[in-house]
């Protein structure tokens, strides 16, 4: 005789089984929406580079993907950190317990990033950093919810510095913003400097949004040095090149070498200025066809080639999404398997790939300035000279300091 009491017992399991299969498979989208905010230096140093048009860049990923993802509407959130850590800290953390954003892109500037990486770890949300360098992010610092997506010290002062003195740039001086950013691009460039055969004199340190140099690089022509090595960016940068050129540094056998430059850095100084300077570069809008066309349609928008941050936060902000639809739910552990499991091959990475410490590798690239001659329009102002393969680029994973990584 069947037993009753079994068949029901049976029929309960069952239920439970496939509505908690169910329930997976549906989870789907928290809260009714994906929400990405877009948390960058807006008006300040590095908001030419950044700024709204990081923002820009995001929205066209969103838009390009359909606006919705399983179903659900994609909004995006954008804010000005300041280039201060607790601003953009404060931001975050309303953003996240009372916004609701699921992912957080941009974090130009070092300092910020740390500690938005920090917290949002703590809290189990994703950040794709595409705009801060300090390699902390991807080592003491890293977290399991945090990418660094577009650059780092390490791979700019690698490929920058090897060049320099691969041309006979034997003795450096740095001129270096005094925090994360800068402290971390001088060690890592002096690094590969020394390595080679090169010295380091000497440095100094001036504070983020600096107007006026002339102190700096008189200590640094007095040292010596035949490069003077600018760890800094943006205004920074571009106030700090001018003046040099003021102060007449390099007609004195002497060379200024800018360790992170932008395009738009080199649009503001000009092709007189700047011709024949190299530098690392993760991304150049005229590289291939699909980079132009990208840099067509984003133009188009925001009046300006995208930036490597820019176009840096398309292609992370489109596969987030790509991650959320193929992971089924935007669940901030499941999306982040998906994103490590991922090939990234799209107009920004050839093969990028996404390892335990949270650092993207993909291939970087050595820059040179054209001459005003060699350019045939208002934003034809690079040339790349060489292509650094992803496993030269980056920090290999035998010297990270990441607690993800296992050695």
């Amino acid at each position: 005789m069947k037993n009753p009491f079994s068949k029901a017992v049976l029929s309960l399991a069952v239920l439970a089984m496939t509505s908690g299969i169910a329930g997976a498979a549906n989870k789907g989208i928290s809260d009714g929406v994906v929400k990405i905010g877009v948390l960058t230096d807006m008006s300040g140093v590095y908001s030419t580079l950044g700024g709204k048009g990081t923002q820009v860049a995001v929205e066209m990923a969103v838009k390009d993907f359909g606006g919705k993802v399983l179903g659900k509407p994609i909004q995006v959130v954008g804010a000005d950190h300041q280039n201060k850590a607790d601003i953009a800290s404060a931001k975050a953390r309303a953003w996240i317990d009372n916004e609701k954003v699921d992912m957080i892109t941009g974090l130009l500037n070092s300092g910020c990033a740390l500690a938005v990486q920090k917290l949002a770890g703590d809290k189990k949300r994703i950040t794709m950093n595409t705009g801060a360098a300090s390699t902390d992010l991807t080592n003491k610092s890293c977290t399991p919810y945090g990418i660094h997506y577009v650059y780092d010290t390490y791979a700019l002062g690698k490929g920058t510095g090897q060049a320099v003195v691969q041309r006979g740039g034997k003795s450096w001086y740095f001129i270096t913003a005094d925090y994360a950013f800068g402290q971390s691009l001088e060690a890592n460039t002096a690094r590969f400097v020394k390595q080679l055969g090169g010295k380091v004199v000497g440095s100094v340190r001036h504070p983020l949004s600096t107007s006026d140099f002339s102190s700096y690089l008189l200590q640094a022509q007095s040292s010596g040095a035949q490069i003077i090595g600018l760890a800094n960016a943006g205004g920074d940068t571009i106030n700090a090149i001018k003046q040099a050129r003021e102060f007449g540094i390099g007609q004195k056998g002497q060379t200024l070498v800018g360790l992170l430059i932008f395009d738009t850095d080199i649009k503001s100084l000009g092709l007189n200025v700047a011709q024949g300077m190299q530098f690392t570069s993760g991304f150049y809008w005229d590289r291939d066809n699909a980079s132009r066309a990208f840099a067509k349609r984003f133009f188009a928008i925001h009046k300006a080639m995208p930036t490597m941050d820019q176009a840096g936060a398309y292609s992370a902000t489109m596969n987030y999404l790509k991650a959320i639809k193929a992971a089924g739910t935007d669940d901030p552990d499941a999306v982040m398997a998906k994103l490590k499991s991922m090939d990234i091959s799209d107009f920004f990475a050839v093969h990028g790939k996404i390892r335990a410490d949270g650092r993207m590798v993909h291939d970087m690239y050595l820059m040179e300035v054209k001459k005003p001659s060699e350019s045939k329009g208002e934003w034809d102002l690079l040339k790349i000279v060489r292509t650094i393969p992803a496993n030269e680029a980056f920090m290999p994973l035998s010297e990270s300091t990441c607690p993800l990584v296992r050695k």
